[in-house]
């Protein structure tokens, strides 16, 4: 079959760690008999950089035309040390996700045998934890109207706003992968304070009947931000708002061990989106050292879940199950010697 993906390599390491998963498509093209084109486009601080817009209309054309987007990272230090900068890479970000309509983030929290040392936590709490976070990713309060600050520049305010309908299409996600799953649902919400809250644990409850197989429990943020770290295993799906989502799925990955092995999907109207759940790290681009495995396993997530081939997604996670096993890894989480980006890419895309 062939398909067409978008590739948007980004700022800092995208675009070494985007090439080591075009690396491994390529692989399982040949493998599965399958032919990927893949085209590049501008975003970010590189955007800005070129076009002075860092979600060019262009960039925009090519991932609706896609199949899938393939994305690296974004973010440059040099912005983020202006806060008075008026265009910013994560504004490209931000634009993305509303003009493709990515109204859901999709973060699988795996924990690796071989890394369980790695991780914060105890051996006992981690081992074996294995949930999915899902997170809206359109409204809420990154995206409320009004916003802004006072002429004085002495105040400053965002609102926090959602529709009905807004809170339905993401919980019905998020109750359609707990059947997929172990058929537990958390809500996660802060509903003893917040208006828009009530209507999230409003609306859960008036859909909850729909769907008789799930196990549903509502928690509280700061709650739900405790129980991650004592004890992660009893989360199966875990679905809440923007920036509730945002700040517990960054929390949630680190109990892995690495930041550099999860990946991510944002799904929505139109074309999806794939990329790893870490940032730009500026420090290592260029210097062949950045981690591409969670890079490589969004790729998965792209087979399986845009081209819904799933037999190639689970050959791409095995090879990176052995790499690990075998050590073939970078230095981030190296117990010996330490393999290149590079070199990683390759041996997966040569033992796949």
């Amino acid at each position: 079959m062939d398909f067409n993906i978008a590739v948007l390599p980004g700022d800092g390491i995208g675009p070494e760690i985007v090439e080591q998963a075009i690396k491994v498509l390529k692989a399982v093209g040949v493998k599965f008999n399958h032919t990927f084109s893949f085209t590049e486009a501008l975003v970010g601080a590189t955007a800005i950089d070129q076009v002075g817009d860092p979600f060019p209309e262009e960039t925009l054309q090519l991932c609706m035309k896609s199949d899938a987007v393939l994305f690296g990272a974004i973010g440059d230090p040099k912005y983020d040390n202006d806060p008075k900068a008026k265009v910013r890479p994560e504004q490209g970000l931000l634009a993305m996700r509303k003009k493709l309509g990515l109204y859901a983030n999709i973060r699988p929290v795996t924990t690796f045998p071989s890394l369980i040392h790695k991780s914060p936590l105890r051996k006992d709490l981690v081992e074996g934890a294995d949930f999915v976070v899902i997170r809206e990713l359109t409204g809420g309060i990154y995206f409320g109207e009004p916003r802004g600050r006072s002429e004085d520049l002495n105040t400053a305010y965002d609102t926090c706003v959602y529709t009905r309908p807004e809170v339905e299409r993401i919980l019905k996600l998020g109750f359609e992968y707990a059947a997929k799953r172990d058929k537990r649902l958390t809500v996660v919400d802060k509903a003893n304070v917040l208006a828009t809250s009530r209507l999230w644990r409003e609306t859960a409850q008036e859909m909850t009947p729909s769907f008789p197989e799930i196990e549903v429990d509502y928690m509280f943020v700061d709650n739900a931000a405790m129980q991650i770290i004592q004890w992660p295993k009893k989360f199966d799906v875990m679905v809440t708002e923007n920036m509730f989502g945002d700040i517990l799925s960054d929390e949630a990955s680190v109990i892995t061990g690495s930041l550099g092995l999860l990946p991510s999907a944002s799904v929505g109207i139109h074309t999806s989106v794939f990329e790893p759940i870490h940032g730009s790290y500026p420090q290592a681009a260029g210097k062949d050292i950045a981690n591409p495995l969670a890079t490589i396993l969004s790729a998965a997530m792209l087979l399986e879940i845009s081209l819904d081939l799933s037999e190639e997604a689970a050959a791409i996670r095995n090879v990176v199950d052995r790499s690990m096993d075998e050590g073939i890894v970078t230095e981030d989480i190296s117990e010996g010697k330490a393999y290149k980006t590079s070199e990683v890419g390759s041996w997966l895309s040569e033992n796949l």
